[in-house]
């Protein structure tokens, strides 16, 4: 921690150091992925790649993140949780893209996760009321504190990780989260939240390169889990309970696509007398591909509806006109490139070969 630093300098300091990591640790890490065969190869209905590529790449993601936090943040039992959990979420997630694991082994890993966080203070004992119907603006929780917090962690690491299927995606919508999440914790000025998530959107940005199509590299359980894990502690640190009532709206808005999309998985599933982690081709992605459109635009499509819900969160937790007229004034411009990377670009020879590539 360097405390003589200006807040604004050291956001900036935990952003870049987080990038830099993430992006230049991501070729050898894909070189030991090669080496120890945790290799991802097509064959399952569900995947639509077409050649083996390696995994772990979340990896980098883990590395660029936990490094910038131990040199960067203060000392805190609650940030000290959250690195335990994540050790063993990205532990688990390792384990698993090298010898693929039991689904409910993988959810008792997920709550022992949360249940770290919460024993070390991560967890919210009150919510903003967004109704203003409750005396203080603030309903509490009393006993459902833990189960509801347990809850949201473990919804949000399995959003992010069912939603991995298409290059750049998980990673893509996870960075527009994190980013929206960022804004909205600078505005009420949570430093130690925002210092979090500079890391986090830091490390999104380094590795991406490598994940966009056609990727080099796919993030794996490793990452998908832990960046779903990050983001539900994260959001519970501050914005579950800032002082505007509004922003009780900004990790729901931040996270809805991927928390409707599983919310609908899961039913599905069991709808059909299925197990909720039974694998299928009924998410989002898999029906914006059997509509004809290929990575690059189910991916800007996704990412770009991300982006706007972020935005509208942004806009609903800020008390500035001037504020809500500069997101008002960026979203063509967030739109724009959304439309530019999925439908202006000329495809390459490898998704003239393959328009439905992972």
């Amino acid at each position: 921690m360097f405390p003589a630093f200006a807040p604004w300098l050291l956001l900036i300091l935990s952003w870049l150091n987080a990038f830099l990591l993430a992006y230049f640790l991501t070729p050898p890490v894909k070189r030991l992925a090669e080496r120890l065969g945790a290799i991802d190869y097509p064959g399952e209905a569900r995947r639509v790649h077409d050649r083996p590529r390696p995994r772990l790449g979340g990896l980098t993601i883990f590395l660029g993140f936990t490094l910038t936090v131990l040199l960067f943040a203060q000392r805190d039992p609650r940030i000290t949780g959250i690195l335990l959990g994540a050790v063993i979420v990205a532990a688990m997630g390792a384990l698993d893209d090298l010898v693929s694991l039991n689904p409910w082994l993988k959810l008792i890993e997920q709550i022992v996760a949360a249940l770290i966080a919460v024993r070390c203070g991560v967890v919210f004992r009150v919510l903003s009321d967004p109704a203003a119907l409750s005396e203080g603006g603030i309903i509490p929780i009393g006993a459902l504190s833990v189960p509801l917090t347990v809850l949201w962690i473990v919804a949000c690491t399995n959003a992010v990780n069912l939603m991995d299927g298409l290059d750049g995606l998980a990673v893509g919508i996870s960075l527009v989260s994190a980013l929206t999440m960022l804004v909205a914790s600078t505005l009420v000025s949570e430093p130690a939240v925002s210092l979090l998530l500079a890391a986090l959107t830091g490390a999104c940005l380094g590795f991406l390169p490598y994940n966009m199509n056609p990727a080099q590299i796919f993030m794996g359980d490793v990452g998908s889990q832990l960046l779903g894990y990050l983001l539900g502690t994260v959001s519970i640190l501050g914005l579950f309970k800032l002082h505007a009532a509004a922003t009780f709206f900004v990790p729901l808005l931040a996270m809805a696509l991927p928390l409707t999309d599983t919310a609908f998985a899961f039913f599905r599933r069991i709808l059909h007398g299925q197990s909720p982690f039974h694998a299928d081709r009924g998410h989002l992605h898999h029906r914006l591909l059997a509509l004809g459109l290929n990575q690059r635009q189910a991916v800007a499509l996704m990412v770009g509806a991300s982006a706007a819900l972020g935005i509208l969160a942004i806009v609903l937790a800020g008390n500035s006109p001037a504020l809500r007229l500069g997101c008002l004034l960026f979203a063509p411009v967030v739109l724009a490139a959304a439309w530019f990377y999925g439908f202006a670009r000329r495809p390459d020879r490898m998704e003239d070969n393959m328009k439905n590539e992972r």
